[in-house]
């Protein structure tokens, strides 16, 4: 943390009382950037020595919080705020021509570019400390992408080109869904830009995963590879994992297999119906039982021998040793009258293997509560990337490049879990997901 400033001292229980630079400090005192204010300090050796590496880094994270959306927009607010300067830590007796110049900042930006695994570091300290203050803190992981559009044009042949964009490509996402009235509706949204991958704890709506893509990469092979590194950066916290949530767009047998085989997290993804023939239900092919039939959503119902009268059947858990989920004759669960009980096959109930279908049989069944109530927390993705856009300028930003793309996600990232931890040393938990006011 690089403190300059030393204002009055303050009451944490009353810092949402306060004005938007005790909010700074609070970011300031709590991110861990020793290594890279070393590794700045290092870079700059012999060269000019006109603005102290802390005041020009803490300025940087002043233009997170308050979000300036561009460096000359930071540098009217500094010229005018001298209460803003001397946080930072710029000379107070030079009043605002103490303010660096436009080219300084050019240049400053550049070299912290060049340090991007600190600042990566600097992340996972953060998601470590969170995890060492925070009960539970990893066991629901929501996982989404956000779309990041490019506010400039795709540029043209000219490589020395720096008004155009480079470095990012188009991007392509489809809703679709049903109306009241039961015909299908459909959504196509396109942009030119990049992607934020993110990972996130469901309960506190907080980041522990990241990654920046050009726009047109698909989505399940990152959140695959993010889930690896999470495993080497942060084994307890993977272990710690108990379900893995994400909504239709990483539906995939292959991410719903390996979560399961290699990290022992249970995937609870959302479905789409993959049967071309429109089949409402069909038989279970690992059964010789044809009165069992079940959706592409995985809910299995009978159909009596006797009058054809199809029950959805009860369900009885997931059988771990058998990698089976169990379900149970309605008609004995809720005591309900079945014509053909007798000749029924499946009257004391029925084991389907997760091998069925691993895609649409997972150990936490679909057409249970429990799934719908852990789902539910996928929202909690949604949010973040809310807060992303609104509380940190992403929705007009003008960034040029994957590698000042990948610093700025990075930063409000780290802004956003340094605000956090504050909160959370003092036992302000609730507050944890107010993040910044408006500028």
């Amino acid at each position: 943390m690089a403190i300059i400033y030393q204002p009055s001292l303050f009451s944490w229980k009353d810092v949402d009382d306060l004005g938007d630079l005790e909010r700074l400090q609070l970011v300031i005192e709590s991110m861990p950037d020793q290594a890279l204010l070393a590794a700045l300090k290092s870079f700059r050796n012999s060269g000019r020595n006109i603005h102290q590496i802390e005041s020009m880094w803490n300025s940087i994270l002043a233009g997170v919080v308050f979000q300036h959306p561009s460096i000359e927009s930071l540098r009217r607010e500094l010229r005018r705020n001298a209460q803003l300067r001397e946080m930072c830590g710029f000379a107070p007796l030079k009043g605002s021509k103490a303010v660096p110049s436009k080219s300084a900042y050019s240049r400053f930006i550049q070299n912290v570019i060049k340090h991007e695994i600190l600042i990566d570091e600097m992340f996972n300290k953060l998601v470590t400390q969170l995890q060492n203050i925070l009960p539970d803190f990893g066991k629901y992981l929501a996982f989404d992408s956000k779309a990041i559009p490019s506010h400039a044009k795709a540029a043209g042949k000219l490589t020395d080109d720096n008004r155009g964009e480079h470095e990012a490509d188009w991007g392509k996402k489809t809703y679709r869904g049903i109306n009241k009235d039961g015909t299908n509706w459909e959504k196509v949204k396109t942009w030119f830009g990049f992607k934020l991958h993110l990972v996130v704890d469901a309960n506190y709506e907080l980041p522990i995963a990241k990654r920046v893509t050009k726009a047109s990469l698909q989505d399940t092979p990152v959140i695959k590879g993010m889930f690896d590194q999470l495993a080497k950066d942060h084994p307890g916290l993977i272990e710690t994992c108990k379900y893995g949530i994400g909504d239709k767009g990483y539906d995939d047998t292959a991410l719903i297999v390996d979560l399961m085989a290699k990290y022992n997290i249970k995937a609870v993804i959302d479905i789409r119906n993959m049967w071309k023939d429109k089949d409402e239900t069909r038989t279970l092919k690992s059964h010789q039982y044809k009165n069992v039939t079940h959706d592409y959503k995985g809910t299995v119902f009978c159909h009596c021998p006797q009058t054809g009268e199809i029950r959805k059947m009860a369900f009885g858990g997931f059988e771990k040793n058998r990698e089976a989920l169990k379900y149970r004759c309605p008609a004995l669960e809720y005591g309900l009258e079945c014509k053909g009980a007798a000749q029924c096959p499946i009257r004391k109930g029925i084991r389907v293997k997760l091998s069925e279908d691993q895609r649409i049989f997972t150990s936490v069944a679909r057409s249970t509560h429990k799934w719908k109530k852990i789902y539910n927390k996928r929202s909690s993705v949604e949010r973040v990337n809310s807060r992303i856009e609104t509380s940190f300028g992403f929705d007009k930003h003008f960034i040029r490049g994957m590698a000042k793309m990948q610093v700025r996600c990075s930063l409000a990232l780290c802004v956003m879990l340094s605000m956090a931890l504050g909160r959370a040393k003092e036992n302000r938990c609730e507050q944890m997901r107010s993040l910044v006011k408006a500028a």
